[in-house]
This record gives structure tokens, sequence and C-alpha cells, in this order.
């Protein structure tokens, strides 16, 4: 199989290599391939891959075993021999979704990318910005390890959200969107409690405050101003403290961060 950018010079037309191909031949006056009357229609070739990569139809119990690589095949034989038609702009698509399928992200990612920088005008851009940012999701981990993905993902649900904010795409990307920036949020808070544990109070009381100036609004926000008032109160910093633990008992009647703050206070006891 071509890779994906071998594959992608042949729908342009390898033009970097026309003037040696026409010194070389006399048949390479025109740039569009021959196709042979043994291959299939570019229509043919994408109902078979679709079949593939559905499989055959459920039978009572058995589910359908899809063929994501055949599918690939088929779609690849579409953009190798009818690069102009527009079951090429369809086929490379659909390998992007084989290959998310299969679960193999990487690989996904790469198509989803490639459709958006060759197609920016189609109207299929919405969908490969949401996979892609779905492809760095599929491979995130949890507020308490490393969030390169999450940041990956949230590039691209950006991108989606500010270019087709009313797209089919764009409720669910806001909700994931939320999901992630909650997770960045949770993961600042861990490693200011980090911080904060270990006695660096200065550390810890820069992540709180960053968790309140680049996440408010996710619901950490009390806990974030708890946390700071506290590090102020072990820095000796205690009109700063002072004034943190009244701006939650006026915000955050109620709560149990409240109740702790009200503690802290002298004049609330």
């Amino acid at each position: 199989m071509l890779s994906t950018r071998f594959a992608l010079c042949r729908r342009i037309g390898f033009a970097a290599g026309l003037p040696l191909c026409a010194l070389l031949s006399f048949g390479c006056a025109s740039t569009k391939p021959t196709v042979s009357g043994e291959t299939p229609s570019a229509e043919e070739l994408y109902r078979k891959g679709l079949a593939q990569m559905e499989g055959p139809a459920k039978t009572l119990w058995v589910f359908p075993n899809s063929d994501h690589a055949k599918a690939i095949e088929s779609f690849q034989q579409i953009i190798d021999n009818y690069p102009y038609s527009d079951y090429a702009i369809l086929a490379e698509l659909k390998i992007a979704d084989a290959y998310y399928d299969d679960a193999k992200y990487d690989e996904a990612l790469s198509y989803y990318r490639d459709f958006g920088d060759l197609h920016p005008q189609h109207d299929q851009v919405p969908y490969t910005l949401f996979r892609a940012a779905m492809c760095h999701y599929k491979q995130s981990k949890d507020a308490s390890r490393d969030q390169t993905a999450t940041r990956l993902s949230l590039n691209f649900l950006d991108q989606l959200l500010a270019r087709y904010p009313h797209s089919a795409q764009a409720p669910e990307a806001e909700k994931l969107w939320k999901e992630l920036r909650t997770r960045l949020a949770e993961h600042e808070m861990r490693i200011a409690g980090f911080y904060l544990e270990r006695q660096e109070y200065q550390s810890a009381a820069d992540r709180y405050r960053g968790v309140l100036n680049k996440y408010p609004g996710l619901g950490l926000d009390a806990q974030a101003l708890y946390q700071l008032g506290v590090c102020y109160t072990k820095m000796n910093l205690e009109d700063e403290a002072q004034k943190i633990f009244e701006v939650i008992l006026r915000n955050y009647q109620g709560s149990d961060v409240a109740k702790q703050a009200a503690d802290l206070i002298p004049a609330a006891n």
C-alpha cells in the first residue's frame, strides 16, 4: 500500500516529476493515469470499500466482522486510479475512518489532518477536525498523568469551535472541550497539592492562581481559592488570605468550602 504522502502526490499528478517524464516518453503528455479495462470503476471500488468496513449483516447474535485493511486497499485503489474523481476525496476520508475504527489513531490522524490541508473548503472539514481531536482524546490519560494528548486534542477542538461554531460537530465538541479543560485544571490542582504537601507554598500558590486564571467556571474555583488562601496563611500573608476567605464566604455560601473558610476568619467565628 502506498503511504499517505505518496498517495497524495499521485493525486496531484507528480507535478515536480513532469519535466523528466516529458523527456523520457511521449506518452507522458497527459498527467491523468490510464485506467485498464480490468480496473473496477471508482463507484464500484467505493461501494466495495464501504461493504468491507461494515462487514456482513448481523445474523441473530453474530456480530459483523469488518475488514478495515481490505477496505483501505479498496479506497487506495480509487486514489491511485481515479485521483481526479469525487470518489478519490471521499476515499481519503474513508481511509481515515477505517484506521480510526481499527483504533490506529496515529494513522487516522495523519489522514484527517491531510484532508483539511488538501481540501480546506470541503464541507467535511469540521468532521475531520473533530475526529482529529478524538484521535488524541482516545490516547489521552487521566488527570494524574501526562496531559500532552489532552492539550493536542484541545487544539483541534479550539479550531473547530472558532471556525465552525454552527457545525453539526460543535455541540459534542463543546462538551468534550469542557471535559478536557476540566481535566487540565484537575491536573494543575494535583501539582499544586503536591507542592503544598511539601511546604513549597509559593509554588503551590502559583499553581492555584493558574487554575483560577486559566480554567475559570469549571467547578474548581472555590477549592482553588481556598487552597490559595491556605498558602497565603502559611506564607504569613494574612491580609491576602483573609480577603480570599471573605470572597469565598460571599460567593459560595452554604458550601463545604465556605464553612472551611469561615473557620479561618476570626471575625466569622
